[in-house]
Formats: structure tokens, sequence, C-alpha cells
């Protein structure tokens, strides 16, 4: 483990799903300063190329790191983690912890037949940066884009038959789909900092199904872990209670309005950023 020396650490993502790691960290980090850039003003990230991916990535993990003062730099962004994290390694002179390899290794510790499903966006989906993952650690993995989900959970609908019956579709076609490559699957990893808010819908639906039981894992609260362990503030530069500053690069209305949801708590007032064309 490593000491933070002023206890900053800096998180991002291209909007505000990645809150939940934010939510996630507070709670196991509590003596630590976080600064969160949302960068909403060129999201989402999945419809980009790599190269633009990796600058806007970069261009996050920088303002954190030299504007800020951070000390350690969590992607809470699934996909600038998968297409972007060697990038901002070289971008940023201070560690870096994406989201995937901790829900692939979260995934490793849980499963006990070694194949996993993973729900996730599209551009996580294309990069199969899961199924690597998790193949690096001798797991077989099949993954699923499920891109009406995000949108559920922007809207609200966290809890709503409409998102439930979605859900349902969702997984059923992935079991389906794992059942006839001839996988026994254990475990579903959430591939989205979205998807912790439907995490008792997920389950719910998850328990209807026949056969083997599901362990969920929450990549938001594996990437928390990790960074624990990874992590700890030096008592000198601790706090007494957690501090958390937040910067958007647009629609900071929305985001102080929806970004409660995903943080447990008010985001308070939210900062207006420019990062760039």
């Amino acid at each position: 483990m490593s000491m933070l020396d002023n206890g900053t650490i800096g998180v991002f993502d291209s909007g505000f799903g990645g809150l939940t790691v934010l939510r996630a960290l507070t709670e196991r980090m509590p003596q630590a300063r976080f600064v969160f850039v949302g960068d909403t003003a060129r999201l989402p990230y999945g419809s980009k190329s790599r190269r633009t991916v990796a600058r806007y990535a970069t261009e996050s993990a920088q303002f954190l790191v030299r504007e800020q003062g951070a000390a350690f730099v969590v992607i809470a962004c699934n996909t600038a983690s998968a297409l972007a994290l060697d990038a901002i390694k070289d971008a940023v002179p201070a560690p870096v912890l994406g989201v995937i390899e901790p829900g692939a290794q979260a995934a490793r510790g849980a499963s006990k037949t070694g194949d996993v499903l993973v729900i996730a966006t599209d551009a996580t989906v294309q990069s199969h940066a899961y199924a690597e993952a998790c193949g690096a650690l001798g797991l077989r993995a099949m993954e699923k884009a499920c891109p009406l989900l995000v949108p559920l959970v922007e809207e609200g609908w966290t809890s709503h038959a409409v998102t439930e019956e979605v859900v349902r579709v969702y997984l059923g076609e992935l079991r389906a789909e794992a059942e006839a490559r001839g996988m026994d699957a254990d475990t579903l990893v959430l591939g989205c900092t979205h998807y912790p808010l439907l995490r008792p819908v997920i389950e719910k639906v998850l328990a209807e199904g026949a056969g083997r039981a599901m362990r969920v894992i929450d990549s938001a609260e594996s990437t928390a872990e990790a960074a624990a362990r990874l992590f700890a503030v030096k008592s000198e530069g601790a706090i007494a209670e957690t501090e958390i500053r937040c910067f958007a690069t647009d629609s900071v209305e929305k985001f102080e309005r929806l970004g409660s949801r995903f943080l447990g708590r008010p985001v308070g007032k939210v900062e207006l950023i420019d990062l760039g064309g």
C-alpha cells in the first residue's frame, strides 16, 4: 500500500455515471479529498474513436493532476478504461486505476465455474476489454450491450416496470446465448457505472430464472476496493470529513439535479470548466 501525501484523489467520467464509483470511494476512504470531473460537453465517449477518447480522457486526467493536485486518478468510465488506460498513464505523473481490471478480478474471486457474463454499453462491449481482462485471469466471459439501460437510469426509471422488462429481455437473451455456447455462468459483472442503480432490479430478474444462482459484481464497488487496497491517506494529510468538489464541462444544472441519484447525497455546487473542443 502506498500513502497519499495530500490525500487528494481525482475521479473522472464522460458524464455523471462515474459518481457511483465516487460514492463507493468515499465510503472506503472517508478521510480523502475528492475532485470529480464529468466531461458532459463531449459525451458520449462510446460514439468516438479510440484516438478521440484518449485525447478527451487525458485532458480530464491532466486537469485533475496538474490543476487540482490529485495524487491518484480513478477512471470512473468503462469506455475510457477500455480505450485509453495506457494513454492516460503516459499523460500524468500519478498512479491511474481503471474500472475494468478490478471488475474482472472480483469476478475471478466470485466465480466457481470460471464462466462469467458481462453487461455494458455498446462501446465497452465492442472493445472486448472485459473479455480480455477475464481471459487473462483464466475466465470465460460473454459480453452483451444493453443500450436502453443508461437512458432509463437517467430518466429516473430505476424501479419502473418498463425497466424491469427491459432487464428481463437483455438477461434472458444473454443467458440463453451463454448456455448455447456451453457456458455454466455463475457471475454477472455490471460493466457500466450507471448499472449499480439497477442492481435491485437485476438481482430480482436473476432470481426468477431457472438454473444456477448468479453472483452480481459491481465494478464501481470493485474499483473502490482496489483503490483502498492500493492507497491510504497519510494522517497529516487527512481531513475530518469527506470533501468533494465537482466540475463539469457542460450542463452543470443537470449535473447538480441528477448527480445526487448516483452519489447518494447532494453533489453541491458544480463548477463549469473548459477542457477544449
